[in-house]
């Protein structure tokens, strides 16, 4: 996923919409199906919203939006 060559990994709190997280669990268990066998899904839905965020944040440019010091008010 990362292209950038100086990238960190930080555990931070993020506020999201209930949708937003509702929708990535959703469609997490869409595209890995239910193990009938075990009879639950088998994906880390944790780490699909942390990929989630960090795709969003490089896709966006966070870097620019951070360098706008009108963004910190």
């Amino acid at each position: 996923m990362s292209h950038h060559k100086d990238i960190i990994e930080v555990n931070v709190n993020v506020k999201m919409p209930v949708i937003a997280l509702q929708t990535i669990v959703e469609n997490s268990k869409k595209i890995v199906g239910l193990d009938k066998e075990k009879g639950y899904y088998r994906i880390d839905t944790a780490d699909k919203v942390s990929e989630m965020i960090s795709k969003f944040l490089l896709e966006n440019n966070f870097e620019k939006f951070v360098q706008d010091i009108d963004n910190f008010k």
